[in-house]
């Protein structure tokens, strides 16, 4: 089964984020350079693709130079029950160090749990689950 794939293009920072993607959700990263791509529109040792395997899919780059990296405003990256709830909660927490808690990880009078972050790269998180 086809599903979305997330793939962020970086200020020149994708090694440092996906790094810390991998930290946060665990699995395998793989890195490949501009120099082994061949690619001539940026730094030799920038992110020419880079993916993380594992529970939470995840890929990015560092934008070419010249080029738009990641803005995003009306977007969430949503971890809505695909984890258990201590998996969930120590995910928000990682992915809120050194980033900004909108609305903590708590239960919601609607029954479930939730809450919303943007971590230190900008990328705006829901995380929760079903009681």
């Amino acid at each position: 089964m086809a599903a979305l794939q997330i793939y962020v293009l970086f200020p020149g920072t994708a090694r440092e984020a996906l790094g810390f993607y991998a930290d946060v959700f665990g699995g395998q990263l793989s890195l490949h350079t501009y120099g082994e791509f061949g690619r001539t529109d940026g730094p030799a040792d920038a992110v020419a693709h880079g993916v993380l395997s594992g529970p939470v899919p995840f890929a990015g780059a560092d934008a070419a130079e010249g080029g738009t990296s990641v803005r995003t405003e009306g977007l969430m990256l949503s971890l809505l029950g695909t984890a258990e709830a201590d998996v969930l909660h120590r995910w928000f927490e990682k992915l809120a160090d050194g980033g900004q808690v909108i609305d903590p990880l708590t239960p919601k009078p609607w029954g479930a749990s939730d809450g919303q972050v943007i971590d230190r790269h900008g990328l705006h998180w829901l995380v929760g689950y079903e009681q």
